[in-house]
């Protein structure tokens, strides 16, 4: 086993491709699929089924896949650490919020004050971020969701809450001069969503208030953020969204933002960082000027 038959066989699971895996690796096809055979072989298991038109990951891949992406993290880990010289180096693990719209901003201010610190950054699932953090993978993480574990620490770190956002146009406008705007008012209009799924909080938010999609006129659903809130500004309709996501769209006058009426949809994101990080000061550092940051 080595490292190049992971990358390929990492490719393959993320892209659900071998084609596009070896486009993205910059190999040819028959070398990835020949790293992929050989893994399997040396593991003595089918990780992937290939069929004419697609592939599907077995259990056993699924498992192999989150093992590979471990080992190759910390193979990179090892490379930064080696190549970055005297520079402190802080690994981070964030879930989609905090590592899209929030470390943007933080990250550059935290250079002004100490410019010689060199961050790893890994964006993955709030499960998999405090996981991470407990098992040594990242030395601080930040998700939207708490734990308690032995020798970890878990501080609210921010606010967030879902926000309907809307065009900047002179029917939405004049809808915010209303004092009497009602949430059946704006559910009534186009709507573009995320992709469907339990944990996604616009779909928690329907769920809550008891609406059914049935009753909506959904225009699109989208896996990307960014892309809902793109399709907004151009007009295709209004979306329920992460406030901190919109935050900057809301500031530039690109989108209209509107309160839920009736519903209380804050949430809190943590920070997280094992207890023992006293003796590593470049750690401590970090933590309080995250704690002090004003998100």
């Amino acid at each position: 086993m080595d490292f190049k038959q992971l990358k390929s066989f990492t490719a393959v699971v993320e892209y659900k491709s071998f084609s596009k895996a070896a486009e993205k690796l910059h190999m040819a096809q028959p070398t990835v699929s020949t790293h992929v055979r050989m893994l399997e072989e040396e593991l003595g298991s089918r990780l992937i089924l290939r069929t004419t038109k697609s592939i599907e990951i077995t259990p056993q891949g699924w498992e192999a896949y989150r093992y590979a992406v471990k080992i190759l993290d910390l193979r990179d880990c090892i490379m930064e650490s080696c190549s970055a010289g005297a520079r402190s180096i802080i690994r981070l693990g964030a879930s989609t919020i905090p590592a899209a719209y929030i470390l943007p901003d933080v990250l550059p201010r935290y250079a002004d004050i100490a410019a010689d610190t060199y961050f790893v950054i890994n964006q993955t699932d709030s499960k998999s971020v405090v996981e991470g953090v407990c098992d040594g993978q990242y030395d601080i993480g930040l998700a939207g969701m708490s734990a308690e574990r032995e020798g970890l620490e878990c501080v609210p770190l921010c606010k967030n809450r879902m926000v309907i956002i809307t065009p900047v146009n002179d029917h939405f406008l004049e809808m915010q001069r209303r004092r009497n705007l009602s949430l059946d008012d704006l559910m009534k209009e186009p709507m573009v969503l995320r992709e469907q799924g339990s944990k996604k909080s616009a779909d928690r938010f329907l769920s809550a208030m008891g609406i059914q999609e049935e009753e909506l006129n959904v225009v699109a659903r989208v896996n990307d953020q960014e892309t809902v809130k793109n399709m907004v500004v151009k007009g295709m309709g209004i979306s329920l969204i992460s406030e901190i996501a919109a935050r900057d769209f809301i500031r530039e006058r690109r989108l209209l933002k509107f309160e839920i009426p009736g519903y209380n949809s804050e949430q809190k994101l943590y920070l997280f960082y094992r207890n023992r990080f006293g003796s590593q000061p470049k750690i401590q550092s970090f933590v309080e000027f995250l704690q002090h940051y004003e998100v």
